[in-house]
């Protein structure tokens, strides 16, 4: 019997939970293979970086049907686990409610403040139950089969996440990084040192190409239930596309379907320009009008080569070997690879920021 909130059969759920705990643990032990035995119904998480299409994509296949609507990024191992420690222990896991529950990322769930703090304290020893437990609640209140999830940074965390989610499909959208740096930096998202304040484009753009390419290397070892899609392919081919996808997601996303329900961004564009919202409106090349041709220049200087693995053609001639570029590359690489080990691996993370999830009070 299905489990509903409010209903008086807790301990029947707790050991249907135990079983399949147990099955995660057997699928770990078997080596992580492929889990396209049970793709129908295993969690999607769409990632890249910010500002790279996350959130359509992630729209359209909530707009697809049968996934859980849930219009938020969960954040839950870029910045829960590290803040809770794990959420291991009971303690962790109070403090975790203590503040989740005031958060925007509950506001959205629709679920009962009293049965999900008492499901999370009896049955999360995890990051991966954490999120399971939430998204899982939240598709069977709105009774749907599957969920997804769309935190961009969790593309850092792919290794960890299908260690504690083994059934966890993983799709990587990659976007033109001139197009990612111009809308990440119109965020005000980029932050170059003190004395390099002209120099937020091109930190935008140095950070896509290292989270692009960690993500890339840990997607090489999740072998068949790892995807990439490239965000021009979505806008130019997104009947194609979608196929594709769809086919590697076991699931029917039917662009029609999606256009008609138009969930979140698939109807309304979330651009960083919002004088771009009209009849021409498009999200491709948009750097070709906004970027001075010395931008371009500079810009080329310090990604070209890695504009060119990925496939995008450049402008200018530039091949990266200036000394303005090869200081670049060493000093933010290290400084991206510092913070990421300081929150994941030190102490250091139990003081991550939350004010992105949004707490009152």
């Amino acid at each position: 019997m299905e489990y509903k909130p409010g209903e008086h059969n807790f301990r029947e759920k707790k050991a249907k939970n135990n079983v399949n705990t147990a099955l995660h643990n057997m699928s770990l032990d078997a080596g992580n293979s492929s889990a396209s035995a049970t793709k129908n119904g295993s969690p999607v998480f769409v990632l890249g970086c910010p500002r790279s299409g996350t959130t359509v994509l992630y729209h359209m296949l909530l707009s697809a049907g049968d996934f859980a609507v849930y219009r938020a990024e969960s954040n839950v191992f870029n910045l829960l686990a590290p803040r809770f420690g794990g959420m291991h222990s009971a303690s962790d896991r109070k403090k975790l409610l203590d503040l989740w529950l005031r958060s925007n990322l509950f506001r959205v769930s629709g679920l009962d403040a009293d049965f999900i703090r008492d499901r999370i304290m009896v049955d999360c020893h995890s990051a991966g139950d954490f999120l399971r437990i939430v998204m899982q609640e939240i598709a069977g209140n709105q009774g749907v089969r599957r969920w997804a999830d769309c935190t961009p940074e969790h593309l850092l965390h792919m290794h960890e996440i299908k260690r504690q989610i083994p059934d966890a499909l993983f799709i990587h959208i990659i976007r033109d990084g001139r197009d990612v740096a111009l809308s990440y930096a119109q965020q005000g998202w980029s932050h170059p040192l003190p004395w390099e304040a002209n120099e937020r484009l091109g930190v935008a753009g140095l950070y896509w190409d290292w989270l692009v390419h960690k993500g890339r290397q840990q997607g090489k070892l999740l072998g068949a239930d790892y995807r990439e899609v490239r965000f021009e392919e979505l806008i130019a081919n997104p009947q194609e596309t979608l196929l594709k996808l769809g086919l590697f997601i076991d699931h029917d996303l039917n662009y029609e379907r999606i256009q008609r329900a138009g969930i979140g961004s698939v109807s309304e564009p979330n651009s960083s320009f919002s004088t771009d919202h009209d009849k021409s409106f498009n999200p491709v090349g948009r750097w070709k009008k906004k970027m001075s041709a010395q931008q371009i220049v500079a810009f080329e200087d310090l990604i070209g080569d890695s504009l060119l693995e990925l496939g995008y053609s450049l402008v200018s001639n530039s091949k990266g070997s200036s000394f303005r570029a090869s200081r670049m590359r060493a000093t933010y690489f290290a400084m991206f690879e510092t913070k990421q080990w300081m929150r994941v691996k030190t102490p250091l993370g139990r003081f991550v920021n939350l004010d992105r999830i949004e707490i009152e009070g």
